[in-house]
């Protein structure tokens, strides 16, 4: 009985305004309280029932007050017209920009920047107006007609939480309003079946497992780990079913090193005592070159829902990116061998690095061509792995000049999926939608799974001496 009111001495009724106001605090903005509270409310959301979807309370608290000095709660008036057009605003302002707000980085190593166009005051609307009635436009997650507070929650789960996205800034308006209907609607929330969740765990399992077990059999051997980036092969098992039961018959995957091997066994079925045996160097290279297991290609058939696809992953002697138009080149030689529905039936593949798709010039000479008559493979779809540190450098004033280092892409068009790759039901949902983008539009699509690496650039290199602030906190990191 003592050890369980020791435990929670710090909820002592007297302590409840300082914990409701460190609570108030993390609502608004999770690194703004000190580590120990952050886990302890963290702990809070991952409960069932309405802990899970808490709000702010002071808002709601201070709406009550107003609607009390006004003489109680009665029908709301129709708001006024500076005001409707402030929400139709704020709804905009929303789709551009609230990927800044967005829940992205699962190590939280940086407070959020404030964004001053997704703050309702921006717009003249106060707490005492959470109650009125407003229009909600094109803004498909609320009825037609819903308060500023519903439409303000719409808006933040829609645009502002494990996932952010990027699209405002195309130009077919058709593609646009697709994209909000996939997502407005569902909130950027993935419903999924008791089995599809199995599934989603027993493929992070896997590869995690595999990470696991090759780092403690083969200490110190480079094989450039997937670890903190697990929901890659999530995205990858998604997007094959998906694209299986769209009629994709052949997908061609370029990628570098990071997170190879986890891609050769636990997606293209790649039998492990072989990898085991190309550790242990009992297996001849099949190049002359010598070259390296991390290097390899390989080809299979899976079973989707829609059939069998067959899988070929690209060779890929180093260089990262150089690959990408080898891939584009084999993909359109198959889409010309299968006729006219060859755009349909072969999909192109490109799994990135944050710091070579920014920083190598192949990728803006491939997006250049991928619209055209000539070269043109019907869309690509882009899965950037960024564990936010290239090689030795984590800050990205001293990486790019862009914000994202998927900016490349609005060149070419196209959408772009922010996730953060501790959610595998957000990057789940963000690789269907993309996967279906792309079959319904033929073009390029990305998701920018953004993670950590555990380990180092390879497993013979230190990280805590080049980034001893990063590397804590992955320490730490459940």
């Amino acid at each position: 009985m003592m050890n369980e009111l020791f435990g929670t001495s710090h909820l002592f009724g007297g302590n409840a305004p300082f914990v409701e106001e460190l609570y108030e605090n993390y609502l608004d903005n999770p690194s703004s309280v000190p580590d120990g509270w952050r886990s302890y409310f963290d702990n809070l959301s991952q409960l069932p029932g309405p802990a899970a979807r808490d709000v702010a309370h002071l808002p709601v608290i201070h709406a009550f007050v107003e609607q009390a000095k006004k003489g109680g709660y009665r029908a709301a008036a129709p708001a006024d017209d500076t005001k409707q057009v402030g929400v139709l605003q704020m709804i905009n302002a929303y789709r551009f920009l609230g990927t800044r707000w967005a829940n992205l980085d699962p190590l939280k190593r940086h407070p959020r920047p404030p964004v001053p166009e997704l703050e309702p005051a921006h717009y003249g609307l106060s707490d005492a107006d959470l109650n009125t009635p407003f229009h909600a436009g094109s803004f498909k997650g609320v009825a037609e007609h819903a308060t500023l507070g519903q439409i303000l929650e719409g808006i933040k789960e829609t645009y502002s939480s494990s996932i952010g996205v990027e699209y405002m800034y195309m130009n077919e308006i058709a593609e646009k309003r697709w994209l909000q209907a996939r997502l407005e609607p569902v909130r950027a929330t993935g419903s999924y079946t008791a089995e599809h969740k199995k599934r989603l765990l027993e493929r992070l399992t896997a590869a995690e497992t595999l990470e696991r077990y090759l780092h403690t059999r083969y200490v110190g051997q480079k094989r450039f780990s997937l670890e903190g980036g697990e929901s890659l092969i999530v995205s990858m098992d998604e997007l094959i079913r998906v694209a299986g039961g769209l009629g994709v018959q052949e997908i061609v995957i370029g990628m570098a090193h990071r997170g190879r091997l986890n891609v050769l066994v636990n997606t293209l079925g790649k039998s492990p005592s072989m990898l085991f045996a190309e550790f242990e160097g009992k297996k001849a290279q099949d190049l002359s070159a010598g070259d390296v297991k991390y290097h390899m290609g390989y080809s299979s058939d899976v079973g989707t829902p829609g059939g069998p696809v067959h899988l070929t992953l690209a060779f890929n002697p180093s260089h990262l990116e150089i690959v990408n138009p080898v891939v584009e080149g084999s993909v359109y030689a198959r889409q010309i061998r299968r006729g006219q529905a060859g755009k349909d039936q072969v999909l192109p593949v490109l799994i990135h690095g944050d710091a070579a798709v920014a920083g190598q010039g192949v990728n803006q000479e491939m997006l250049n061509f991928a619209q055209t008559r000539g070269y043109g493979t019907g869309g690509t779809v882009h899965l950037v792995v960024n564990n936010q540190i290239g090689f030795t450098t984590s800050d990205p004033r001293d990486t790019r000049s862009s914000l994202y280092c998927t900016d490349i892409f609005k060149m070419a068009d196209a959408p772009i999926f922010h996730v953060n790759g501790d959610d595998p039901e957000a990057v789940a949902l963000v690789t269907q939608v993309a996967m279906e983008f792309r079959q319904t539009f033929k073009k390029d699509v990305v998701v920018d799974i953004v993670c950590f690496r555990k380990l180092g650039h390879n497993e013979q290199d230190e990280p805590m001496v080049t980034q001893p602030l990063m590397y804590k906190k992955i320490q730490a990191h459940p």
